[in-house]
């Protein structure tokens, strides 16, 4: 793809201003690093405040009387039990339970619900999502929003400083502060963390107010990366995909025990016969003996030279201060000290199963 065929940050200017680097992902022109590098941004943003331009992620609003019952068809999710200014982690999944894509769901209202969706599955989702609404009573509308992620542990104080208050949400809750904003307490480091979505032009001097304290600096997808590698977070499109089902990604405890057994979604059937037989391949954490990282793609071996597994994950994490990984591996395998072997030009790397996260979380639940 080239960089005319790239959709374009409403910010950008701003970060060339910062000097950026660019490259692309997942279909968007988007800041890589910044002149501080991957390896102060990350450490930075663990010690202070990350600002990240998370711009490319799209916002749903989905209402109508019928909004319950579209995201319970689409999601493995009860909708209606969820509170007020509540968010939940789920899914939409395909008829086999593959995962379509990864989602935070924050109810706003009785009728309304606002859906956070990944960069390059937007337009499939939202396709997969109207798709299901013709049999409901519902309006799903695509908002045209600046999205901001605030992360780290000065977070909190960070914004008030800057004139938005934030005391009043805990973690995996969201509200509408102010007029066309949406304001989420979550976060994809592991740290404390919020993310705004906001019109350009309230973007644009709420972005300057923030850089009026020392403690803020600018992220870029670098180092987005290796804080959300040592959360043991998931990327849709490596370590999450349509061949992979919750139970094998281990992300079953996102969904709730009722739905699990009786729930009507998208790929219920598929996803209970996986749990009924038991999950034939589970991720897991992994962490390479010595300084060299395995990437992405990375086969995985066992004593025996036969072949394990995979790696979808890979790189070097600054707070945990080794390479770490992510991958799959075949289950009765998937046991913490297990020593598998990862293949690097012609190497063999010792890899042994660690448990996840690398870095502990540090999310604000109280």
């Amino acid at each position: 793809m080239t960089g005319t065929d790239l959709s374009h940050l409403p910010l950008e200017g701003l970060h060339a201003a910062a000097n950026a680097r660019f490259g692309a992902f997942a279909g968007w022109h988007m800041p890589i690093t910044y002149p501080a590098g991957v390896m102060k941004e990350h450490l930075h943003t663990r010690e202070h405040v990350g600002l990240f331009d998370i711009s490319h992620m799209k916002l749903f609003e989905v209402s109508g009387s019928g909004a319950v019952g579209l995201l319970d068809r689409a999601c493995p999710l009860d909708a209606a039990a969820l509170a007020t200014s509540q968010s939940k982690y789920t899914f939409l999944l395909n008829d086999k339970a593959g995962i379509i894509d990864d989602l935070i769901v924050t109810r706003l209202g009785e009728h309304r619900f606002m859906v956070v969706a990944n960069a390059g599955n937007a337009a499939t989702d939202e396709k997969h999502l109207r798709s299901l609404a013709a049999a409901f009573d519902v309006t799903i509308k695509p908002l045209d929003r600046v999205f901001l992620a605030i992360q780290g542990p000065e977070a909190e104080a960070v914004l008030a400083r800057a004139g938005v208050e934030s005391r009043g949400l805990t973690f995996m809750t969201g509200i509408e502060p102010r007029a066309d904003w949406f304001m989420s307490r979550s976060g994809y480091t592991g740290e404390d963390g919020f993310e705004i979505g906001l019109p350009e032009q309230d973007a644009r001097p709420l972005v300057a107010k923030l850089f009026e304290d020392e403690r803020v600096m600018w992220i870029g997808l670098a180092a987005r990366d290796s804080l959300r590698l040592e959360a043991g977070l998931c990327l849709h499109g490596q370590d999450i995909t349509e061949e992979f089902d919750p139970a094998s990604a281990g992300l079953m405890w996102a969904i709730p025990k009722q739905v699990r057994e009786t729930g009507a979604f998208v790929g219920a059937a598929a996803l209970r016969a996986v749990l009924a037989a038991g999950p034939s391949r589970k991720r897991v954490g992994l962490k390479a003996e010595g300084r060299q990282p395995v990437r992405a793609g990375t086969s995985l071996i066992d004593g025996d030279g036969k072949v394990a597994g995979f790696v979808t994950s890979g790189g070097f994490g600054p707070s945990a201060g080794s390479p770490v990984a992510m991958g799959y591996v075949a289950a009765p395998l998937a046991k913490p000290g297990t020593r598998l072997y990862a293949e690097v030009r012609g190497q063999r790397i010792p890899v042994d199963i660690h448990p996840l996260p690398f870095t502990p979380h540090r999310y604000r639940k109280g």
